[in-house]
């Protein structure tokens, strides 16, 4: 896709700021990159005509994560089984140095390990400062994104459990949160749940898969459309949801409560959206509000003439 058009879109809608750039005028003669940033939240966008964007369209190829020990974590992660895609490896500038290292985890997504103890540079050793700053941006008011909250990972039906399994054996995630598909239904639509999350719980990953319904899954149209699993969506958290959004939902407990808005698709193929959210003492993932969700993409679905009848034996008809 169009890196550029996508960096621009996040800052002028969401609030972001460009951040840093990587492409030919930086030495990079195969990938453009850009870089965006709101508060802990980076994302980075890149040009590359390659096989993962022919197969799956715009999307979410990599999700990276700070760590202490790139190292020891990759060492751990390959004696449990893990498939090591990059080796760990140094970048270096005058800023420092910065240590990296690349896993496969479920379909073609990846996960970066990034070290960046004592780096003192913009984001990465490569990256330069953005070349374009709309001069327009400093005058929005702030889109009052904090930190990335969850990102949720699709699977084909029956593959969430050995996915969850392979967050636990070789990241030693642990079992967060979960929800059936007998509490999860609409008229139409079923998904099964398990949320993953890291010691500290301050990495947290939702893996979703189908469940036999009436209709097809949005899940299932996700796998389908994207090419297998991949990245559903990325919720990214805030602290003043009213100001950063309208027609939020609400869910609740005896404890606290969460709010919570979903986007359309960010691209062109119906996979990848947006969430907001914020919490009030509530470390849950809305399960009150999947029914909404749910039934608002069923609408979309219909519009797109996938909302079609299914069979046992995963054949669909069409309505």
């Amino acid at each position: 896709g169009n890196a550029k058009q996508a960096a621009s879109y996040y800052c002028n809608k969401l609030g972001f700021e460009p951040l840093a750039y990587q492409g030919l005028e930086t030495g990079s003669r195969e990938v453009v990159s850009h870089a965006v940033k709101q508060g802990k939240t980076m994302f980075v966008f890149f040009s590359e005509m390659g096989d993962h964007l022919v197969k799956h369209g715009d999307g979410v190829k990599d999700v990276a994560f700070t760590v202490e020990d790139c190292d020891l974590l990759v060492q751990k992660a390959r004696e449990r089984g893990a498939v090591i895609v990059k080796e760990p490896h140094t970048l270096e500038d005058k800023y420092g140095k910065v240590r990296l290292a690349v896993l496969q985890t479920y379909g073609d997504t990846t996960h970066t390990f990034v070290e960046r103890t004592g780096y003192s540079g913009l984001f990465l050793p490569g990256f330069q400062p953005s070349l374009f700053k709309d001069p327009l941006l400093a005058k929005l008011p702030s889109g009052k994104l904090n930190f990335i909250d969850h990102v949720v990972g699709n699977q084909p039906d029956d593959e969430m459990v050995p996915v969850v399994e392979w967050y636990q054996r070789n990241l030693l995630f642990h079992r967060f949160w979960s929800v059936d598909d007998k509490q999860l239904q609409t008229e139409f639509s079923a998904l099964r749940s398990i949320v993953v999350a890291n010691y500290e719980e301050t990495v947290k990953m939702p893996i979703n898969e189908p469940a036999m319904g009436k209709r097809k899954s949005q899940i299932q149209e996700y796998v389908e459309y994207y090419g297998g699993p991949g990245v559903q969506h990325i919720a990214m958290n805030t602290s003043d949801i009213i100001t950063a959004e309208l027609k939020i939902l609400v869910d609740y407990d005896d404890n606290g409560y969460l709010l919570q808005i979903f986007t359309k698709p960010v691209q062109d193929r119906p996979t990848v959206f947006l969430e907001v959210i914020q919490r009030n003492n509530h470390q849950g993932f809305g399960a009150g509000n999947f029914k909404s969700l749910f039934e608002a993409i069923e609408g979309d679905q219909h519009a797109r003439g996938n909302l079609t009848i299914l069979t046992p034996n995963g054949v669909s008809k069409n309505m």
